[in-house]
């Protein structure tokens, strides 16, 4: 059987990756979901591409899996994946979305797996001085009132979780962007054994919201 994580390069993955293996689980595959639908209700899409390098920077095998990312629909993709993968415990950077953990819980029930999240109504202040303090982590996209996209780009630091606290309370975004109003891209973790160096980047903006595209990216000394 193979124990494998849901990565999708970004804080939440990658930092239930580490509390996983702190915990004692020997992790042997990172899977990537690839979604056509930029919408997916499932699955993180900025910079997915990139996830190999972070496997490579972890020493871990990964492996990418598509699916068109349609509601539901995509769920079934996930389970294939895990089938063909004979995986027999699934760690996955769950924090509280119950659309996502109940879909995910009964497929682990259904294939008889266990679903490990680490994560799982985690204190949002603690994980993110968590990632300030020992991660590199930058914000790739933004989509929510009281997120600017001057943000794009930027790494998660004490001056940053200021400013998310101000939008919380001010406009109630999630502190661990739950609700879709951010996502991120690990450029450094404890476990990696080298960082990512971004190369070449670039930023769409539509009105407030905005994308920060990694273009080109390489391993570089820590």
């Amino acid at each position: 059987m193979t124990n494998a994580c849901l990565f999708s390069g970004g804080k939440d993955s990658t930092l239930a990756l580490h509390k996983a293996i702190e915990l004692g689980a020997k992790i042997d595959l990172l899977i990537t979901m690839k979604s056509a639908n930029k919408e997916s209700y499932m699955f993180h899409c900025p910079n997915v591409e990139i996830a190999p390098l972070q496997a490579e920077a972890l020493g871990i095998r990964h492996a990418f899996a598509a699916t068109e990312g349609k509601k539901e629909e995509e769920l079934k993709d996930l389970e294939k994946t895990l089938v063909d993968n004979n995986v027999g415990l699934l760690v996955t950077g769950a924090t509280f979305s119950r659309y996502q953990a109940d879909r995910i819980n009964a497929i682990a029930k259904r294939l008889g797996i266990e679903h490990m999240a680490p994560l799982w109504h985690i204190n949002p202040v603690q994980e993110l001085n968590e990632i300030a303090g020992r991660y590199e982590v930058i914000i790739t996209s933004v989509s929510a009132e009281g997120l600017g996209t001057d943000l794009l780009g930027k790494r998660i630091d004490n001056e940053m979780i200021g400013r998310l606290k101000e939008a919380n309370a001010k406009h109630g975004i999630n502190l661990v962007f739950e609700g879709g109003e951010a996502e991120t891209f690990v450029l450094d973790a404890p476990l990696f054994k080298k960082r990512i160096v971004v190369e070449k980047s670039r930023t769409e903006i539509s009105g407030t919201n905005g994308v920060f595209y990694i273009e080109r990216a390489t391993l570089a000394a820590k």
